[in-house]
């Protein structure tokens, strides 16, 4: 019979032990703790140790008053779910914790993959060159740890499809397989490597915002939030997640210098127009002594032509843009957290009138390549919506995107749920169910 002890431990120690833990991420660290404090929540650092040593860990919340107060962990507990024994311990015990705290009921969404799919979002048959060998094993349902949480008197909220508040779907890329920038760039869809091609060549580039610039990037992903019809984070939240990350958040932001863009299409057109002043020159003295230019040279002039055409109507783009926006424009920005697990796309933004820049491709090259030079090996898109064949459905243009980049999907167990006050917790659901909610 094993020995187990609940403690409640430091902020450092938490942080150690989830830094190594198997699914470590971003939303259980004591950096995202102080965000949840700063809105209002009550945090617990909550471990399980087994021989003195920290075996499981959880960063529980306790939200909201009298009755609705709740408690939740979302993207843990950090726990193996497929041992039978830590998990019976560490759920009875999380259950007791949040009940003498006055919650109602207990919400967690574990981090742990249910099953990881090809990038298309079906069951992979045999070996799949975007997926980690390491995960094959999930290539089936891992449905035990569902009845390991489940036989603890939780409530599964079901395998659901569609964006929820903690995305039970995610779109992945491995990157140990790349040594360089150079093999990463080789890896996307030949679209995408076209992408990120327009937006270099169209002087878009890359950097990382101040604090004092934060309303730039609330600003951008205000657009899309317009755009999209999903509320926006407020610019509090954005300021809040920079202070308590420091340099673990990376707000970027991808800039258009429109005035090094018209110095290429200058030269561009330069270089056109020579070419065609050249071949009318000498079609003119080939036609003078009664002859025809070649076919070739003809194809060579109408190329020449329709270059110097698009060259003139990129320069005055581009000077309207100027009139308009000035000479160096913010276009796509992004938030990126760093752990040491993976780099996580949290939330973007981008202005749609500059959509033939490709910024965002731009954004997500730059965090890729940050991640290939500095030993980051996963990195992680986020939420798709888990639909996948539908070009109509939810979310499909955003999986478009994300595929483009080559990766693999992860689909994780969802949410579950323990009413620890049942009186309390049906008196609620009566309530809600009064004022329409």
């Amino acid at each position: 019979m094993r020995s187990f002890e609940f403690a409640l431990i430091s902020a450092h120690e938490y942080d150690e032990f989830a830094k190594h833990a198997p699914y470590a991420n971003f939303q259980q660290t004591s950096a995202m703790a102080r965000v949840r404090e700063d809105n209002g929540s009550r945090i617990a650092f909550t471990a399980v140790k087994e021989e003195g040593k920290i075996v499981a860990a959880a960063l529980l919340a306790i939200q909201g008053t009298a009755l609705t107060r709740f408690a939740s962990v979302t993207d843990g507990p950090l726990c193996d779910f497929d041992d039978v024994e830590l998990t019976r311990f560490f759920l009875s015990q999380l259950a007791a914790y949040a009940k003498k705290q006055g919650a109602v009921h207990f919400d967690m969404t574990p981090e742990q993959t249910y099953q990881v799919l090809s990038s298309q979002g079906h069951e992979l048959d045999g070996d799949d060159p975007d997926v980690p060998r390491s995960l094959m094993h999930l290539a089936k349902p891992d449905r035990s740890a569902i009845v390991h949480i489940t036989d603890n008197g939780f409530t599964h909220e079901g395998l659901s499809v569609g964006y929820t508040p903690v995305p039970r779907w995610r779109y992945v890329k491995d990157l140990t397989p790349f040594a360089d920038v150079k093999s990463l760039l080789a890896s996307y869809a030949k679209n995408t490597r076209r992408n990120v091609k327009i937006a270099d060549n169209s002087c878009v580039e890359v950097r990382q915002l101040g604090e004092s610039e934060l309303n730039v990037f609330h600003d951008i992903c205000e657009l899309s939030s317009e755009r999209q019809g999903f509320t926006n984070r407020s610019l509090t939240y954005a300021q809040q997640i920079f202070e308590s990350f420091g340099d673990d958040a990376q707000f970027m932001i991808a800039e258009i210098h429109l005035q090094k863009y018209i110095k290429v299409w200058q030269k561009k057109l330069d270089v056109a127009s020579k070419q065609v002043e050249e071949l009318e020159a000498e079609q003119s003295k080939v036609e003078a002594s009664g002859g025809q230019l070649g076919d070739k040279k003809l194809n060579k002039l109408r190329t020449a032509r329709q270059n110097a055409e698009a060259a003139v109507n990129r320069i005055a783009k581009a000077k309207q843009y100027v009139q308009e926006d000035g000479d160096v424009v913010p276009v796509a920005a992004a938030l990126f957290i760093v752990q040491p697990r993976e780099m996580v796309y949290l939330m973007s933004g981008s202005n749609d009138k500059y959509a033939k820049f490709y910024a965002p491709t731009a954004l997500q090259h730059y965090a890729m390549s940050w991640c290939v030079e500095h030993g980051i090996d996963r990195y992680n898109f986020y939420g798709i919506s888990g639909y996948f064949d539908d070009p109509q459905a939810e979310g499909a243009g955003v999986l478009e995107f994300k595929q483009g980049f080559n990766g693999y999907v992860e689909e994780l167990m969802g949410s579950f749920s323990l009413v620890l006050r049942g009186l309390t917790y049906r008196l609620q659901r009566v309530a809600h169910k009064i004022l329409g909610r």
